[in-house]
């Protein structure tokens, strides 16, 4: 039975066919049915092995000789039938209890490994040797759905319902054993379901020659030993899954902690780039924040998103951002584009803002299908976690900018000023202070209303912004006043810089408006008190306006020094 092969099966008879023939008695003539059959032809009588009580064993085909009629006409005739039938049966028995006893034992070791140990690729391994023991001559394949751990060692084949055989799917759908007479295969192939309690995990295949039929013995052994792994496989996945869950709450729980210490937005996204990497062992990361109408990309990227092939990535996440919020999960990015490709497995999660996106993250692999649906998850829970994190930075930055900034000129308010000139004083060797105010701008808002008075100043503040640069910082002192402060610069520097401002100014302005300035340098010699600063800047400018305006002067008593 179980060498049982499509050429025997093609020449068999249907035991329904020549059952009636047997009715009360073992020995009878062979039916026409099986007379025109060739290879019967020449054969005159049929012997039923049945012992009572037990299913047919066999039916013995003779050409019927005198000595042969004389026989089974006799009293030993039935007599040796019901003999060589109960020894049949006894010989069946035992072949049938040898090879269930023998598959069982192998089942039951089997089961006995899978419930003391939760190593994947033991339990595979076992799998893979016990029915290659089975079946020697025949190709055997595990065939593991997606979400199974990418770090085993073992051959196995990921399952893809866009490439399986529609038997295969079947099998792996609806848990049911399926065969098929893969013609193109060359091979017929038997699709086990590799099931457990809650989920259908694979599929063991097993491929044998066109002519080679499996048995119910052999099929219901497969059955069995892949249910038996299905369940070793789900024990050891619920066991890993439950050490990767407080693994998971342990990082969720860190990230969290450390980006509500009230650091920087760059600052906490390169702590959130570090735990990605971590975590999901991607090639690259993405950072990216809504500013107007387009994504920016942050510094907190890999450099693959400042290139032109980065921005494929880009564009596609920013169109699927555009109509749902949902997280993205692609498994084979080449199967969406026509273009050539590096990257195919891509993640890119929503950072939300009061329920709309205000950027994404992205993680990308060369290799398809590298990240699982847990780490998808996981990916998911991280940056909504963060995700509150980040707009509280974002919302501090905004808060803190509309503190330190000048909400007409965008220039630094007094309070920053006052900070950095007095951290300047006690850390730079040197610096100049210039207070500069504008000449006549009462009249100019008397002439042309406060609507022109107020773009002069945002036009001198711009003006002031690209004169200093990253040098130093330019503020707003209060209305027309505006000042500026450079620190580390000699005096020579000093006087050229104020005379250049004051110089710029009318061919800044429209109408044009001149500036008056006073001016105040310091060196690590001579090194002023904080509040002199100020007092002695103002002096020069009191006296520039007494002595012409446009222009600037620079104070020139002695400093009161912080001795």
């Amino acid at each position: 039975m179980a060498s049982l092969t499509i050429e025997t099966k093609l020449n068999a008879v249907s035991w329904l066919m020549i059952e009636a023939s047997f009715y009360q008695q073992k020995v009878v003539k062979i039916p026409y049915i099986l007379k025109a059959r060739q290879a019967y032809s020449m054969m005159t009588d049929m012997v039923l092995f049945q012992a009572e009580g037990n299913n047919p064993i066999g039916v013995l085909l003779v050409e019927a000789t005198k000595s042969w009629t004389d026989f089974m006409t006799s009293d030993y005739g039935e007599k040796c039938i019901e003999i060589l039938s109960q020894a049949l049966q006894m010989m069946k028995d035992n072949v049938d209890v040898k090879i269930n006893e023998d598959q069982y034992r192998k089942l039951y070791n089997m089961t006995d490994l899978f419930h003391s140990t939760m190593d994947i690729d033991l339990i595979l391994e076992n799998v893979l040797k016990n029915i290659r023991d089975n079946f020697p001559e025949f190709n055997v394949e595990l065939i593991l759905s997606n979400d199974q751990d990418r770090h085993t060692t073992i051959d196995i084949k990921l399952f893809d319902y866009l490439s399986e055989r529609p038997t295969t799917i079947e099998a792996f759908v609806s848990g049911d054993l399926t065969t098929e007479l893969a013609s193109d295969l060359n091979c017929r192939l038997l699709n086990a379901p590799i099931k457990g309690r809650q989920a259908i995990y694979g599929i063991l295949q097993v491929s044998a020659p066109t002519t080679y039929l499996f048995s119910t013995t052999e099929k219901d052994f497969v059955r069995m030993l892949a249910q038996a792994s299905g369940n070793a496989l789900e024990n050891a996945k619920l066991y890993h899954q439950s050490h990767r869950l407080v693994s998971d709450l342990q990082l969720i729980n860190e990230t969290s902690h450390r980006l509500n210490m009230r650091i920087d937005i760059h600052e906490m996204l390169l702590f959130l780039q570090k735990q990605l990497l971590k975590s999901f062992q991607p090639m690259e990361v993405c950072f990216a924040f809504k500013k107007d109408d387009t994504f920016e990309v942050t510094g907190a990227s890999t450099s693959l998103f400042s290139s032109e092939e980065g921005q494929t990535y880009i564009k596609h996440v920013e169109q699927h951002f555009t109509q749902t919020n949902d997280p993205l999960f692609i498994a084979d990015f080449s199967r969406l584009t026509s273009k050539q490709i590096d990257y195919r497995s891509i993640m890119a999660i929503p950072i939300l803002m009061e329920e709309k996106i205000n950027g994404f993250s992205i993680v990308l692999h060369k290799e398809p299908y590298f990240f699982s649906f847990d780490s998808f998850k996981l990916m998911q829970s991280l940056i909504h976690h963060s995700s509150l994190a980040i707009a509280n930075s974002i919302l501090r930055t905004q808060l803190q900018e509309m503190v330190d900034l000048d909400h007409l000129t965008k220039l630094y308010a007094r309070s920053y000023l006052d900070h950095f000139v007095e951290k300047s004083l006690e850390y730079d060797q040197s610096g100049m202070f210039l207070l500069i105010d504008i000449d006549n701008f009462k009249r100019i808002n008397d002439t042309y209303g406060h609507q022109v008075g107020d773009k002069i100043l945002m036009q001198i503040a711009v003006q002031l912004r690209e004169t200093i640069g990253s040098r130093g910082i330019c503020a707003r002192w209060g209305g027309e006043e505006m000042s500026v402060y450079v620190p580390n610069i000699s005096e020579k520097e000093a006087l050229e810089l104020a005379a250049a401002i004051v110089e710029v100014i009318p061919s800044a302005t429209d109408p044009q408006v001149t500036i008056s300035a006073g001016l105040i340098t310091w060196s690590d010699q001579d090194r002023p008190a904080f509040q002199s600063v100020f007092l002695h800047a103002d002096t020069a400018l009191y006296e520039a306006k007494n002595s012409g305006k446009n222009r600037f002067c620079i104070h020139g008593d002695s400093f009161q020094t912080n001795q």
